[in-house]
């Protein structure tokens, strides 16, 4: 309440926002300030940036995985001066997205946000956790059953199955509605990698969310669902094909494109 009573003060005395400002730039040369209109060029006002919270003196946290597994014995003479310049001096703390743990995964951690709902992040990733474990455990056992030949060809890394059964699920071209003389089309166009690898996500979280017996729990259905994309099967891949079909009988409607 003083905030405001003392503006209404000042604006009563006269008192204006404007003549609060710096020099003001304007078109037709010179410029306002507090003291009045300045004839001749303009000047340029600055607005104050907020800086950040961290002394110059401090160093950028190193986020690159590679960089970690390199042997100090195989450093060259810049790199170890700068190890040893990190050893005494402070260095940043890395944002919440970013980390340079070797089990830290941009793929996997954009798929846990998307299948995460009301907030309950802890139970999204409990559930990837889980998948990874379920997978795991299917592929040791189908390696320790499977004959000394084919031991070779049977992947056991849940990550490496993950973006490979990801990477089968992208679809290469997407259908586009578009209005022609009053008439909407179905018109086929090329999907950028974002929108391919969002698809794939979608299509993966709906499946196991929506087609799945209600005592069969969320991460064993998605294990089996990437399991199956890994080996291209399943409906994921299905729906992935099914798309290429309606593009592929859609492509006389191509010429409608204008981007």
């Amino acid at each position: 309440m003083a905030g405001v009573l003392n503006v209404s003060f000042k604006m009563a005395a006269g008192w204006s926002w404007r003549s609060q400002l710096g020099p003001v730039i304007r078109a037709g040369g010179g410029c306002l300030n507090r003291r009045g209109w300045i004839p001749g060029p303009p000047l340029i006002w600055v607005m104050p940036v907020r800086g950040s919270r961290y002394n110059p003196h401090y160093l950028e946290p190193e986020l690159n995985k590679e960089w970690h597994r390199i042997l100090v014995t195989e450093l060259g003479p810049e790199e170890s001066a700068a190890l040893e310049l990190r050893a005494v001096r402070p260095i940043k703390a890395a944002t919440i997205n970013q980390s340079s743990s070797v089990f830290s995964d941009p793929l996997t951690s954009k798929f846990i946000n998307m299948m995460m709902q009301r907030g309950q992040k802890l139970l999204s990733r409990s559930i990837m956790s889980k998948t990874f474990e379920t997978i795991k455990r299917k592929q040791i056992e189908s390696y320790h059953k499977a004959p000394e030949s084919d031991k070779d060809t049977i992947e056991c890394n849940p990550h490496k199955i993950f973006h490979q059964a990801l990477e089968n699920c992208m679809p290469v071209i997407g259908l586009t509605n578009i209005q022609r003389g009053g008439k909407s089309y179905q018109v086929p166009t090329p999907l950028t990698d974002n929108r391919r690898r969002f698809l794939a996500m979608k299509w993966f979280i709906t499946e196991c969310s929506e087609n799945r017996h209600r005592r069969t729990h969320m991460y064993e259905k998605l294990s089996q669902e990437l399991l199956a994309a890994f080996n291209n099967e399943g409906n994921v891949i299905k729906r992935k094909r099914d798309l290429h079909k309606m593009a592929e009988a859609n492509r006389a409607y191509a010429h409608y494109r204008w981007w």
